[in-house]
């Protein structure tokens, strides 16, 4: 294979680091009130614009058939929001025993409390093939459960509580998720047949889309004086957090593959990315609400969604192991 038909084949995760790289050369490019606007360009378009997607390229009925796939949204949610935050808390008792930057761990457990992604997941799924609405459903759903969830977690876990902006991320979350799906659907009757003719690159451009809410988010970490950290922790953080990542999509693959459990192949390409996933587009203001000024979480917070991506796109790319995941 050429090099431009690799570049081509691995254009996302190149992009991953390129975007990265950008936003720690200029940072001022990316962070609130700078050019780039994120705050109205990345929280309100950029979602909104992937959500939008979903909903001209997802078929109506498959949509309403989610909804009542109750076991499937009741196994994710207690995942990501029950066995997930206990199993980090664990782990940090213990690395706390170490000689590793104790603010890291924190945020390593905060990063464990917080909700089901809000677009990343629903990209993924969507590019190996699997229930891209179980995925839209439990983006939407355990984002809006989290608002309430995640703070009570923090407050258990961390001992930190500060009032979370309910009404504002709900309404957030409602307009950016909610309403561009339904304004999907409702021209998905209008353009059906042209998109069945023409075949838009839905998927591509959601992957742009998120590159773009990575670079923002990075901009904002780096802009912040106390970023920097020794380069062992951060080394280190990376290792767990990609053994942790691949520990838990290899629990829920094992889980959810079962004759007993119920689920399809393309249920479990949803449940293995909605429910070992972690929200960045959400996590991060909630972060800024409920620790205000502590930015090193944040940054434990980009660290950690860019290795969880990037573990997921690489089963999105190589054939063998998408073939295991999708086939029994």
């Amino acid at each position: 294979m050429g090099l431009l038909a690799r570049i081509r084949k691995e254009w996302f995760i190149i992009g991953i680091v390129v975007a990265i790289g950008c936003a720690r050369l200029e940072p001022s490019v990316g962070v609130k009130g700078g050019p780039l606007r994120p705050e109205i360009t990345v929280s309100y378009i950029a979602v909104s614009a992937i959500f939008l997607n979903s909903g001209l390229s997802l078929k109506t009925e498959e949509l309403a058939s989610a909804l009542l796939h109750v076991r499937l949204h009741l196994f994710v949610q207690s995942f990501t929001l029950v066995f997930f935050p206990a199993c980090i808390w664990l782990l940090v008792h213990i690395l706390e025993l170490t000689s590793m930057n104790q603010w890291l761990l924190r945020g390593l457990q905060t990063v464990g409390c917080m909700p089901p992604p809000v677009s990343s997941a629903v990209i993924l799924t969507k590019a190996v093939g699997g229930n891209e609405a179980a995925a839209i459903f439990n983006s939407a759903f355990g984002s809006f459960l989290g608002i309430v969830v995640t703070p009570l977690l923090l407050l258990l876990f961390l001992g930190s509580s500060s009032a979370v902006p309910f009404s504002s991320i709900f309404s957030q979350l409602f307009m950016t998720v909610v309403v561009p799906l339904l304004i999907g659907q409702v021209l998905r009757r209008w353009l059906k047949e042209w998109l069945e003719r023409a075949r838009p690159p839905f998927g591509a451009v959601s992957s742009a889309v998120l590159l773009l809410i990575i670079y923002s988010t990075f901009c904002e970490s780096f802009s912040r004086p106390d970023t920097h950290i020794d380069h062992l922790s951060l080394l280190l953080l990376c290792f767990i957090v990609f053994s942790v990542q691949l520990s838990f999509m290899l629990l829920t693959f094992v889980i959810s593959t079962r004759p007993a459990s119920g689920f399809s192949p393309a249920d479990t390409v949803a449940i293995i990315f909605c429910a070992t996933h972690k929200s960045l587009t959400l996590g991060i203001p909630m972060l800024n609400k409920v620790f205000a000024g502590t930015c090193l979480w944040c940054l434990c917070m980009c660290v950690c969604m860019c290795v969880c991506v990037c573990v997921c796109v690489c089963i999105v790319r190589y054939p063998h192991v998408k073939d295991s995941v999708c086939g029994r």
